[in-house]
């Protein structure tokens, strides 16, 4: 079987995620055992930023000068991109003309204090670290996991197409059709590539979807419905399995 790759383009491998997790930044200092992400600006005093680097673990100070230092909270904990990237991830903009152009407005804006200024920095916040990501995509990834995953020119799509479509019945064939590959490549690649298989990987992501919508209140026989399980007691069973607990505060009393 020839595998097409020609006739099947890029799909959007950023969307579901900006969708489904809220990112919000500040200014304030976070503290050290907060662990959470940092986005510095780095240039000379006073002049033009040259690179913005994104420490996802909040462990990393780049050497300075640093002209503005953000905290970025782009639920880490839960968000499965943030926890596949590398510890750090810096990006030039000057190879970059709408990263470096972003850049600009947002240390304007962090160095005045205007009307909305919040507001301004959390969504040129959200661009950066968008671009920031598309870069991350760009270069790929040196093991398995999801990044490597999405950066993959074939593989991706079968991603984008579990992402948007979460409780879709998918079969590998499906799956593989949407990459464009034969099953039994694909399967392998996958494994290969992003480090499970894909069924897994769609478990995964569901459960995900789950916890996210169990912190805001959602009720467990809902978001068991929502994510595609066929009953409650599967889905504690898995939600169990992957995160150590019940879905819930109380434990069921039949599973």
């Amino acid at each position: 079987m020839i595998e097409n790759l020609i006739s099947h383009p890029k799909r959007d491998r950023l969307s579901a995620f900006f969708d489904m997790f809220e990112l919000a930044a500040s200014l304030e200092p976070a503290r050290a055992s907060d662990g959470q992400a940092m986005l510095f600006v780095v240039g000379p005093p006073g002049g033009p930023a040259e690179a913005v680097i994104l420490c996802v673990r909040g462990d990393a100070t780049p050497e300075p000068p640093v002209l503005v230092t953000v905290a970025v909270d782009f639920e880490g904990a839960h968000n499965p991109l943030m926890n596949a990237l590398p510890d750090q991830v810096r990006v030039d903009i000057n190879d970059m003309p709408a990263l470096r152009d972003t850049t600009a407005a947002f240390v304007a804006e962090a160095w005045e204090s205007r009307c909305g200024r919040s507001a301004a920095l959390n969504r040129l916040c959200e661009v950066m670290v968008l671009l920031i990501l598309r870069s991350a995509i760009d270069r790929g990834a040196t093991r398995p996991g999801l990044l490597a995953g999405l950066s993959h020119p074939a593989l991706h799509r079968a991603l984008v197409a579990m992402h948007d479509a979460p409780t879709r019945s998918w079969n590998s064939e499906e799956l593989a059709s949407a990459a464009g590959m034969s099953r039994s490549h694909f399967m392998a690649l996958f494994r290969d590539v992003v480090g499970t298989t894909p069924l897994a990987y769609l478990t995964g992501w569901r459960l995900t979807i789950a916890r996210r919508k169990l912190s805001k209140g959602a009720k467990v026989k809902a978001v068991a419905r929502e994510v595609g399980f066929g009953s409650a007691a599967a889905f504690s069973r898995a939600y169990l399995r992957k995160f150590g607990d019940w879905p819930s505060l109380e434990r069921p009393v039949s599973i």
